[in-house]
């Protein structure tokens, strides 16, 4: 990571954790004009539901944690408010797919309106060459194709590449990722010896900028409960809910089950009908794969960062953040939709979801399950 002759203008999303505070260290370091940057974000206080049984993440004290970070580096500090933006792209988004029974991911919205989006667009406007943050994840020129390329971080614990799937050449030839090259631990101890007050603080969990949020409770502010039925496989009411909208399908808790027998095994969800408000459940976690003599999924909206996939091509796909890597085909790509299809392994792919297809280490992109 070295900078030119000339200082490279480059503004750090400092969240107010470790690994953003580690970044701006890095880049600093390297030579690079750093300054560092808060996002303030919408938040859920504003519904009356603050406190640790809603969410670990507290706005104040992160941006506290990013100006003492600044001030330690010597760097500039600002704070981009982006409530607005926040709350229409990533809340209302979310809100409207758990409606029509889908299950989002708010944290690939996250990143592609707001921290790839709203605040590399201010980064630009305010005069910044590049935007930096701590996600782990690489973002590697290609000089042969001349085409940049986003890769798995070294850290297979912390790779966050999964939810990057949306960035294109335009942004990822803007993006630096600079603890993407380190594991978490030694990320820490390079924290340690630039006497960063971030070096031990816990990891942030939850939905992007938010925290660890009750998904239910949160929803149940803004869509109304309504009781249901509760069925198996074969039709059969076992129990009820309180609304199919608030379940997703691999989820095992939530549901009363009331027709139960004496070492029953847990349920999970592997079906739910929103107009009829009915949520199916079974003991077999293998038919959460859906039909098992068609296990093919379709996606639509897609996106890839580079060369696009083809069809017959073998690749590897993730639904789901830090889930195992799972081998599939592509059989068709066309008119912004994918499909493949699977070779081996059980999965979960609820509707709303985002597929995101992998060539070896490297994120090609993907598409939302439909």
């Amino acid at each position: 990571m070295k900078a030119h002759k000339k200082k490279i203008k480059v503004f750090v999303g400092l969240s107010g954790g470790v690994d953003s505070s580690i970044s701006a260290a890095l880049l600093k370091q390297s030579g690079y004009d750093v300054t560092g940057v808060f996002i303030k974000v919408w938040q859920p206080v504003s519904l009356g539901l603050g406190g640790p049984d809603f969410m670990d993440c507290n706005s104040r004290e992160d941006r506290m944690d990013a100006m003492r970070v600044a001030a330690h580096l010597g760097i500039p500090f600002r704070t981009l408010n982006l409530e607005k933006e926040y709350k229409k792209e990533v809340v209302d988004y979310m809100i409207a797919e758990y409606r029509k029974g889908n299950t989002p991911n708010p944290d690939a919205m996250c990143n592609k309106e707001i921290k790839f989006g709203a605040f590399l667009k201010y980064a630009m406007k305010e005069g910044a060459d590049c935007v930096a943050t701590g996600h782990y994840a690489r973002n590697v020129f290609d000089k042969k194709t001349k085409k940049y390329k986003l890769l798995e971080g070294l850290d297979e614990n912390k790779d966050q590449s999964y939810f990057l799937w949306t960035l294109g050449q335009k942004e990822l030839s803007k993006i630096f990722f600079p603890v993407g090259e380190y594991k978490k631990e030694k990320v820490r101890k390079m924290a340690e010896k630039f006497g960063l007050i971030t070096a031990t603080k816990k990891d942030s969990q939850g939905l992007c900028f938010v925290g660890k949020v009750d998904m239910k409770k949160f929803l149940k502010h803004f869509i109304k409960e309504k009781e249901g039925k509760v069925i198996d496989a074969s039709g059969r009411v076992i129990g009820r809910h309180d609304g199919a909208t608030f379940y997703t399908i691999g989820e095992r808790h939530g549901f009363t089950v009331t027709e139960k027998t004496p070492g029953d095994k847990p349920y999970y969800v592997i079906g739910k009908n929103v107009k009829k408000n009915t949520v199916t459940v079974s003991h077999d976690r293998i038919s959460l794969s859906g039909n098992k003599k068609t296990p093919s999924i379709h996606a639509g909206k897609t996106h890839f960062t580079g060369e696009a996939p083809r069809a017959g091509e073998r690749l590897f796909v993730r639904f789901r953040y830090r889930e195992n890597l799972l081998p599939c085909r592509v059989a068709s790509v066309k008119g912004g939709s994918i499909e493949i299809v699977m070779l081996n392994g059980e999965f979960i792919a609820p509707s709303g979801q985002s597929l995101v297809l992998y060539r070896g280490d490297e994120c090609v992109g993907g598409g939302i399950i439909d």
